[in-house]
């Protein structure tokens, strides 16, 4: 357990989890849009200073504390992250369990996971930079792990009951709703 707690001074006492990490992440994403769209042409040189540039003006400011009080994008970055990374493990978690059940996304998926995933960015990122009101902040007994889990139980048991539903002639609204949404998944 000394290693786990000298690692973490490390990492807290050398500035990686405020400046490094930051500055690499910024730094390999306007690397990774500039080298794909060109925009600098055809040189990685000019690409490199761009990425460098932009990663310095995102970190700099933070060590040198003068961003507004609560919109500190490295802060919003570090609170943002946790929550992004279980959004991805959770869509990975899916992705398992339906090769497990041996069913296949069909194309017309494609545009509703990326509405569901571009709506839970904007949620984490509004929720880290002060938005709006969780319900934890009105009901007492209503906590993050309560949401966590809901999300988990509506998800999967969405996804085992669209696999392992039985055909019904019922013409309800219901059966239509689930008739769409197994048309989004193709058994083989």
């Amino acid at each position: 357990m000394a290693a786990v707690d000298t690692l973490s001074s490390f990492i807290t006492n050398f500035g990686i989890l405020e400046f490094l990490l930051p500055f690499l992440l910024v730094f390999t994403i306007i690397y990774a849009v500039a080298e794909k769209s060109k925009i600098l042409g055809e040189k990685k040189a000019y690409n490199v200073v761009l990425a460098v540039i932009f990663g310095l003006l995102f970190v700099l400011p933070h060590q040198l504390g003068i961003y507004p009080l609560g919109y500190d994008p490295v802060a919003v970055l570090n609170a943002s992250l946790p929550s992004i990374a279980l959004v991805a493990v959770a869509a990975i978690m899916i992705l398992l369990l339906m090769g497990v059940f041996g069913a296949n996304f069909t194309t017309k998926i494609a545009p509703w996971i990326a509405l569901a995933s571009l709506g839970f960015v904007i949620y984490i990122f509004g929720s880290a930079l002060g938005f709006w009101i969780s319900p934890s902040t009105q009901l007492s007994w209503w906590t993050t792990e309560l949401t966590e889990l809901l999300i988990i139980i509506l998800v999967f048991g969405g996804i085992v009951w669209l696999i392992t539903k039985e055909p019904n002639n019922d013409p309800g609204p219901i059966k239509k709703f689930g008739d769409y949404l197994q048309s989004m998944v193709e058994k083989p």
